[in-house]
């Protein structure tokens, strides 16, 4: 497949298993889908698969692309694929959720909110506890990152949650 997404990297490809008529394992679909940019620039997303809740219900026959989620995490699960653009960084946040990021091409700069940072190469993986942080690519090519985000409850500092900062609640 020689198709690209947005960003210029590869299609996605998805594959879903089920069960048949049965009850054995079988295919149930299989697409190529490109990454589409986000309204703020910064990296273009494709959502793989959503659950509306945790544990997921596996006897949900729906297309889990298909359920609702907003850009971070409404409620259940997420896997999405995101393309982070060269030069970009997204807005500070924090989400209820623990989120794990794999970097599968190229690499990303993590930033924490007292300005400390991390770089993660191509084959590492971030596990993301409801800390608030932003993303940044400082590097010449786009990097592709798979992002697994499980609902959480919010974390506690002595006693109190502390809120979520979705990035669509940021403001200039």
């Amino acid at each position: 497949m020689s198709a690209l997404s947005d960003s210029g990297l590869p299609l996605v490809q998805r594959v879903v298993t089920g069960h048949d008529e049965n009850g054995r394992a079988t295919f149930k679909s299989e697409d190529f889908s490109p990454t589409r940019m986000i309204s703020s620039g910064d990296a273009s997303f494709l959502t793989i698969w959503t659950t509306e809740a945790v544990p997921a219900d596996v006897n949900d026959e729906r297309d889990g692309r298909d359920l609702p989620t907003g850009l971070t995490l409404e409620r259940g699960s997420v896997i999405r694929i995101t393309d982070m653009l060269p030069g970009k960084e997204s807005p500070m946040h924090r989400t209820n959720s623990i989120d794990y990021g794999i970097v599968l091409q190229g690499e990303i700069e993590l930033e924490l909110e007292d300005g400390r940072k991390k770089t993660i190469r191509q084959g590492g993986i971030i596990v993301q506890r409801g800390t608030n942080h932003l993303w940044r690519n400082t590097t010449d090519k786009v990097t592709r990152i798979a992002f697994i985000l499980i609902e959480a409850p919010a974390y506690r500092h002595n006693g109190v949650p502390l809120d979520e900062m979705k990035p669509e609640d940021v403001h200039d």
